[in-house]
């Protein structure tokens, strides 16, 4: 029987606290907004006693974002409880999040306390919350390191008193997996009253364990797992969102638990997150590094063009990116460069394909990366003549006073058309003058000029990839006019659509 993992995610609270990478209030709404069509269930918005911007912020999100729980951190102290239940007093789902250290070394040198003391405040904070809203999550700071035993006390007072959420977090990132399962199995078994509450887990990255922890977490009874985009977070960083979303949807027949995230949107949920705090994502980062998906060696390469789910146990489509990256190097075989011809548009027999390959192993052992250009050099050409379609003459007209306007004459087939347009811009105006002389519907994906030499005679380099009837097609050229190289790829991608 399939159970629900509720995905609490404090990309806002634990993951805004890396030194330089805070956020405003607009930039907070922009996540949450991206969280919530994300599908989390609970968003930590902050700690609203730590500061004034925290407090706003909290407040700001609890109008604007309606659909999750709404959470606030506090201390187990009642000036932090009463700012926080006012901080939240827009929310529609509002949830305190109160909590006490409960190791050896929180009570005596932290604290300054003794365990009797801390169950009593412990249990004094989850009422006087309880007091402001209905959902309380209470966390036992530090538990990782805690006695077994001592924990269950605490957290069986505090389930008395009313906590609905009981977190269980590594807060040094100190457990091995083995030892955390084992102490989520044993609340489960010695806790009277558990079942009135849900168990959460909350792991850092010390020791790189924090998803194993979570998962072993999960599998022995958690049912909440808090959770950061990208895995940031104080220090080495909280538990990965995605990695936790991908392992439960990838091992869904082994575990029978699911979430509500809407996978397809984890890329760029993690791209927003990377860009608005300026924190660059690992390139081998799990699920969302750029390398996450991309094969360099020519044996993987081989094997995924055959088939994808030899290499790869994850769809790239599953998590938003459309496909996995076939990179050229010196360890890459002949059905890479063939894939990759092919894609460019150059169709080689056996004897071709091996001429060319050793051209390529040549030019590969100079570079480390063999890009698209490269191989349209290593080809003999960067335009193609035999082609159906072909410009012919292209006039732009555009300046600040004037209406960016384009005349383009193409021959298709033998025979030249002419079409003149307007747009936001030349490039786009002559894109438009050529879409209306074609009889096909495509819609422009991606564009990108990039200068391949130096100095004021640049030669720009063009990459489109357009979309017609859910296939994607690639169009290259160079030109020292950047609006013809544009225009030039453009054309060479719609000649692969007609």
């Amino acid at each position: 029987m399939d159970e629900r993992v509720y995905v609490f995610d404090t990309t806002l609270r634990d993951g805004e606290q890396v030194p330089g990478c805070q956020l405003n209030t607009v930039e907070k709404i922009q996540v949450a907004e991206a969280l919530d069509a994300l599908g989390v269930d609970i968003i930590e918005a902050g700690f609203p006693i730590s500061s004034p911007g925290d407090f706003n912020s909290v407040v700001e999100i609890s109008k604007v974002v309606t659909r999750p729980v709404i959470c606030a951190l506090t201390r187990a102290v009642k000036k932090d409880i009463e700012v926080a239940a006012e901080a939240l007093k827009h929310a529609k789902h509002p949830r305190i999040h109160t909590g006490i250290g409960v190791s050896y070394y929180h009570i005596h040198y932290k604290l300054n306390s003794t365990p009797e003391e801390i169950i009593e405040r412990a249990v004094e904070a989850v009422k006087y919350a309880k007091s402001f809203v209905d959902d309380v999550e209470f966390y036992a700071e530090d538990a990782g390191r805690a006695d077994n035993e001592y924990l269950a006390r605490v957290v069986e007072a505090v389930v008395k008193a009313g906590a609905t959420v009981i977190n269980i977090p590594d807060t040094t990132g100190y457990a091995l997996p083995w030892e955390f399962g084992e102490k989520i199995r044993y609340l489960k078994e010695n806790v009277k009253g558990i079942d009135k509450a849900i168990i959460a887990t909350h792991c850092h990255n010390d020791l790189g364990m924090a998803t194993a922890n979570t998962i072993s977490g999960v599998v022995n009874g958690a049912r909440q797992v808090e959770v950061t985009i990208n895995g940031i977070g104080e220090r080495a960083g909280n538990t990965s969102l995605e990695e936790v979303a991908m392992i439960l949807k990838s091992r869904y027949n082994d575990l029978h638990l699911t979430t509500g995230i809407n996978t397809k949107k984890i890329y760029k949920t993690s791209r927003l997150v990377s860009s608005l705090m300026n924190m660059p994502v690992q390139p081998n980062k799990a699920i969302v590094g750029r390398n996450a998906f991309a094969h360099s060696s020519g044996i993987h390469q081989d094997g995924v063009l055959k088939k994808r789910e030899n290499y790869e146990i994850i769809n790239p489509k599953d998590v938003g990116i459309k496909e996995s990256s076939i990179v050229l190097t010196a360890r890459s075989g002949r059905a890479a460069l063939k894939h990759r011809l092919e894609v460019l548009g150059f169709k080689l027999d056996k004897k071709q394909l091996d001429e060319v390959y050793q051209r390529f192993l040549d030019l590969a052992d100079k570079k480390k990366e063999i890009k698209d250009e490269d191989l349209e050099v290593l080809m003999g050409a960067y335009k193609r003549e035999d082609r159906n379609i072909k410009l012919k003459a292209l006039q732009v007209i555009s300046g600040k006073s004037a209406i960016p306007t384009a005349v383009v004459q193409v021959e298709i087939n033998g025979e030249e058309f002419t079409s003149t347009a307007t747009g936001n811009g030349p490039i786009d105006a002559a894109f438009s003058a050529v879409k209306s002389l074609i009889k096909r519907k495509v819609t422009l994906e991606e564009f990108l000029i990039q200068a391949i030499t130096r100095g004021s005679d640049d030669i720009g380099k063009v990459h489109v990839q357009i979309e017609n009837r859910g296939q994607t097609y690639y169009g290259f050229s160079a030109n020292t006019d950047i609006i013809t190289a544009s225009v030039e790829a453009f054309l060479d991608a719609i000649a692969k659509v007609i």
